[in-house]
């Protein structure tokens, strides 16, 4: 088989036998990122009631990306373990938990714990969707993909946009715990696909009853009839090029993203702007990737090599480090918008998730080592990025950190958009 193409099942339906699915991973994807937004517009605020300053706020801005890199390294073995399908359920469960807390913390560790909580469930969530998309969607990965990254964005934009108004109406305990009931809505969804399962209600599992049937019938073993656990990888994912390039790939764009989330907000108010313009330029940074979260998948499974596609986004990357580290208060909505055309190389890299692997073992083992080493290379850069700032007292050198994270991305996404399989590279 050509490693420009992978296998296409015959495509049927997207509703048919997969309904609750769907829904649960388009309101999962809505709550992974709803954590970080609706939290880094109110820091300055947060900073002034807690009495913590701007290594703190680095702190604050590692804390997602070193969250989401242990449960990208843990998710795969614990998907495997439960199914896929729990894995998610206790995801939603384990946000929501976080999220909720965040509105009754009396301290500074305090907010980081609930904090973290939260993004722990996000954390296995941001793994388990892409297999979920391969196992349920093979037929459809890049419909389904689009409309996972799409609402995956909505749900980095809207926090941004009504974490300051709703702190300004009715106080930042309930800006920060409101976004529990997102979670708890996209567990219902995996608790209905459970419960069909165990009823022998849903497609799957009539395909495992009429196996289990067949299988009585010729006195072998029958499986059991329930929710399957993930396919175990049979390879070394650390041997592949293929899972280096997408790490290297996914973990610069995170640290860009993660310090741009962190220190957008307040590069503006110290250039004069305001708390509510720092929020919205986070919104709109948010927005973009939109844009790309909309084109980028259907782009990747039409286009065999995407690689220019990264070329091009390192080229808007610049041009908005530019602008921002010399007129940040002309031009400001320019300067965010070419940065927010960067991170086109995240939808980018998700998608590739199935299209460089051949089994729903494989995109999970793929997801899990991406992720997870890619978080973790990126947690880094909001702290390092701050400590530069403080370092020098300007913007300069935290954009030239920033410049060199360019360099190393460039080089993952060569090794990335190659066309070929993970399993046939470990």
């Amino acid at each position: 088989m050509s490693a420009t193409a992978a296998p296409t099942p015959f495509a049927r339906p997207l509703w048919q036998g997969r309904a609750w699915v769907l829904v649960g991973i388009v309101l999962s994807a809505f709550t992974l990122r709803t954590a970080v937004t609706s939290l880094t517009p109110l820091l300055d605020a947060l900073g002034r009631e807690f009495a913590f300053g701007s290594t703190m706020t680095g702190v604050f801005g590692m804390v997602p990306t070193a969250t989401f890199a242990l449960f990208g390294v843990a998710t795969p073995a614990l998907a495997h373990r439960i199914g896929l399908e729990r894995a998610a359920l206790l995801a939603m469960a384990v946000a929501a938990l976080g999220l909720l807390a965040r509105g009754f913390v009396g301290d500074t560790g305090q907010l980081l714990t609930a904090n973290a909580i939260a993004l722990a469930g996000m954390g296995i969530g941001n793994v388990v969707l892409p297999p979920l998309v391969k196992r349920y969607f093979g037929d459809r990965v890049g419909t389904v993909s689009t409309a996972y990254i799409t609402v995956l964005q909505l749900g980095t934009i809207l926090p941004a946009l009504a974490a300051v108004p709703l702190a300004q109406a009715s106080g930042w305990r309930v800006s920060l715990a409101s976004w529990s009931l997102v979670a708890v809505a996209a567990a219902l969804p995996w608790l209905a696909v459970l419960w069909m399962e165990a009823r022998g209600r849903s497609a799957q599992a009539r395909e495992l009853a009429s196996a289990h049937d067949r299988a009585v019938a010729v006195g072998d073993e029958a499986p059991e009839l329930s929710v399957p656990a993930a396919p175990v990888a049979r390879g070394k994912v650390w041997r592949s090029p293929v899972a280096w390039g997408m790490t290297l790939m996914f973990g610069m764009t995170s640290l860009i993203t993660y310090s741009m989330f962190t220190w957008l907000p307040k590069l503006l108010v110290e250039a004069g702007g305001s708390a509510a313009l720092g929020g919205s330029m986070v919104a709109l940074f948010s927005t973009l990737g939109m844009i790309s979260a909309l084109c980028m998948p259907m782009l990747a499974v039409r286009i065999a090599n995407p690689f220019p596609i990264v070329l091009a986004c390192v080229l808007a990357y610049l041009g908005g480090f530019a602008g921002l580290l010399l007129a940040p208060m002309h031009g400001t909505f320019l300067w965010v918008g070419l940065i927010g055309l960067g991170p086109s190389t995240f939808p980018l890299a998700l998608t590739l998730i199935n299209l460089r692997t051949r089994t729903p073992g494989g995109s999970a083992a793929l997801s899990g080592f991406m992720q997870g080493l890619g978080y973790t290379i990126s947690c880094l850069g909001p702290l390092a990025f701050g400590w530069l700032h403080e370092l020098s007292h300007g913007w300069v050198w935290p954009f030239a950190m920033l410049g060199a994270c360019l360099l190393v991305l460039i080089v993952g996404g060569r090794m990335a958009c190659k066309p070929r399989y993970l399993e046939d590279t470990w």
